[in-house]
């Protein structure tokens, strides 16, 4: 605990002992803490590269994340302003993770076959990330996930475009095609322009991703996984200068 004490205030770390592994200070070790979630090694690649062993490693990763996202809160916009004028897309995405036996198939997702966490992501014309929910096991649909975020809230005097699962929702979504029937030609056009449009969302995804642990499949303890949503969400506003 001295060790973490002194990494917090920024106290300089002891002389190296010999036969000891170098202890990082705090700068490094916050660049430790941005390796992992840049780039979701296992956590002794990480520890070898910095030079510290994996107990060191964890215990930085444990101590900062969230000291790294409250840092960096103020970057992350209020939704309903960033939105303000615009048109907001709505996508959902599955950021897989470990299957954990003890948690069933509350996590398993029967569309993509695989477990993980339903986020909602908001996004602009452009392309441009709005905002992004707060994770839901993926057992649950697109549709549940938004009713449990604060989007509703947040985009309510917005125009909003989705896919056909958020039918219902009072969003605008694609056609489905009648029952026993086929779709009109002026359904398809309408559907071809509503997913033209919807791909600016699914590069605001695709961009999110580059942090690699929601990319690569989050390895920890499911209980850190909010805070790992809330850093990376912080990082990637303020990578785009919000």
């Amino acid at each position: 605990m001295a060790r973490v004490h002194r990494v917090l205030v920024g106290e300089p770390d002891p002389p190296v002992v010999p036969g000891r592994m170098w202890s990082l200070g705090l700068y490094k070790s916050v660049e430790l803490v941005l390796f992992l979630v840049r780039q979701n090694p296992v956590q002794e690649v990480a520890a070898e590269l910095f030079g510290v062993n994996q107990a060191t490693a964890s215990r930085r990763w444990n101590t900062l994340l969230l000291v790294v996202e409250k840092v960096l809160a103020g970057h992350v916009p209020d939704p309903a302003e960033a939105s303000a004028s615009r048109i907001a897309l709505i996508d959902g995405t599955l950021v897989t993770t470990w299957d954990w036996a003890s948690e069933g198939t509350r996590i398993f997702s029967g569309k993509h076959r695989d477990t993980g966490f339903n986020l909602q992501i908001a996004a602009t014309l452009a392309g441009d990330l709005l905002a992004v929910s707060e994770p839901v096991p993926g057992s649950r649909h697109d549709t549940f996930a938004w009713g449990q975020s604060h989007f509703p809230e947040a985009f309510a005097e917005r125009e909003k475009l989705r896919d056909l699962s958020y039918l219902g929702t009072g969003m605008h979504t694609g056609r489905r095609r009648p029952p026993g029937r086929e779709r009109s030609t002026g359904d398809k056009e309408a559907n071809r322009s509503i997913n033209t449009l919807r791909a600016a969302v699914e590069r605001a995804i695709a961009h999110l991703k580059d942090w690699k642990v929601l990319a690569t499949r989050h390895r920890g303890p499911l209980t850190r996984f909010p805070a790992v949503i809330k850093t990376v969400t912080a990082l990637a506003f303020y990578k785009k200068g919000w």
